[in-house]
C-alpha cells in the first residue's frame, strides 16, 4: 500500500513510528506536511498539490493535524475523502473530537461518563456556572487548549469568578469542570483501535501538579484497568467516529468519567510504559480496512 501521513513534524517519535512500522510491513508512508498541501476544488475533479506535484495513488491518509491547524489540516483531509483515499480517521470524527463542547454533548448524549460540565457565555454568570459545576475548587478550561495548556485549577469560588471574568474578558470560550478530587492528580490513557482498548498506561503529574500531561513533567506507568473503564473508553470512540483515538479518564467515585477524547493520540508515552507495538496495530488496522472511497462522509459535508 501506499500511504500518506498530514504531519508538520517528521521527525516527531510518533511519527516516525508509524512510517517504521508501514515499512516494516512492506508498504510506502510518505510523510505530508499539512501546510504545504494546496488543493484543486474542481467539480469532479478533486487534487490535493504538494511542492508542486499533485498527489495520486494513495490508498490511504493518516491524520496526524495538529489543533493549532485544525481548520485547514481538516480541510485537506476531505480532499483526500473526495478523491476515494481511505482515511483513518475521517474529517467529521476528527472535528467532532476537537471542539471541547461539542464532543462533551454527544458524550453526554450518549450516556457516558462525564465530570459535571457547565457552559455560559456572559461572565455575569460565573458564581452560578460554578455552583453548577459543584463549587470550588472547580476546573476551569479554554475550549482551544491542548497539552495541560489553558487549564485552570481554582481553590475558591472567588478565585474561579476572577478567572472566568479574565478570560470572557478576553473573548474566549471556556468550559467550567467539576474537580474529581479522588483522581489525587493522575489519569488513565486507553488506547482505541478498531473498537477495542490496546493498552493503556495511567498518568501521574509532577509534583504538586494537578495536571497529569506528560507534556507538563507527568509520568506514565502500565496499568491493567477494569472491564468499566474499558467498556467507557469503547463507548467514547465510537461516540466521535474514531478507529483510533486515545480516551483520557479519572477515576472517580461513581466510576469512570472521560475528559477528552484525543484523535491525534502520541505513542511515544504508552509504547514504552507498555512496551506494546502501538504503531504496528495501528498499521494492521489500516491493512484490514483500507478500500477505496470507504469513507462513510464521503459526499456529505
Amino acid at each position: 500500500m501506499k500511504i500518506a501521513m498530514l504531519a508538520r513534524n517528521a521527525e516527531l517519535y510518533s511519527h516516525v513510528r508509524l512510517k517504521e512500522a508501514a515499512e516494516a510491513r512492506g508498504h510506502t508512508l510518505d510523510i505530508i506536511n499539512t501546510l504545504r498541501c494546496y488543493m484543486n476544488i474542481a467539480s469532479r475533479r478533486p487534487e490535493v498539490y504538494y511542492n508542486g506535484e499533485k498527489l495520486v495513488g494513495y490508498d490511504a491518509v493518516i491524520p496526524r493535524i495538529g489543533a493549532s491547524i485544525t481548520f485547514y489540516g481538516l480541510a485537506v483531509l476531505r480532499q483526500f475523502e473526495m478523491m476515494g483515499v481511505y482515511p483513518l480517521n475521517e474529517s467529521v470524527a476528527i472535528g467532532r473530537s476537537r471542539d471541547k463542547l461539542r464532543s462533551m454533548q454527544l458524550l453526554a448524549r450518549d450516556g457516558i461518563g462525564l465530570p459535571v460540565t457547565t457552559f455560559a457565555h456572559d461572565a455575569k454568570q460565573a458564581e452560578e456556572v460554578v455552583k453548577l459545576a459543584g463549587g470550588a475548587p472547580t476546573v476551569i478550561k479554554l475550549l482551544e487548549g491542548t497539552q495541560g495548556i489553558g487549564v485552570v485549577l481554582a481553590d475558591t469560588e472567588r478565585s474561579a469568578k476572577s478567572v472566568i471574568e479574565a478570560f470572557r474578558g478576553a473573548n474566549v470560550n471556556i468550559l467550567v469542570q467539576e474537580f474529581i478530587k479522588e483522581a489525587g492528580g493522575t489519569d488513565i490513557r486507553a488506547i482505541v483501535v478498531g473498537g477495542k482498548v490496546i493498552a493503556a498506561m495511567k498518568r501521574t503529574g509532577a509534583e504538586g501538579e494537578f495536571r497529569s500531561n506528560l507534556h507538563r513533567g507527568g509520568s506514565a506507568q502500565l496499568i491493567k484497568i477494569s472491564s468499566e473503564e474499558r467498556a467507557t473508553a469503547v463507548r467514547a470512540a465510537k461516540s466521535m467516529g474514531l478507529a483510533v483515538c486515545g480516551v483520557d479518564m479519572l477515576r472517580a467515585n461513581h466510576g469512570p468519567v472521560v475528559m477528552e477524547v484525543n484523535s491525534s493520540p502520541g505513542l511515544e508515552g504508552v509504547e514504552k510504559a507498555t512496551g506494546l507495538d502501538i504503531a504496528g496495530k495501528i498499521i494492521e488496522y489500516i491493512e484490514k480496512h483500507a478500500k477505496p472511497n470507504a469513507t462513510k462522509t464521503k459526499g456529505k459535508g
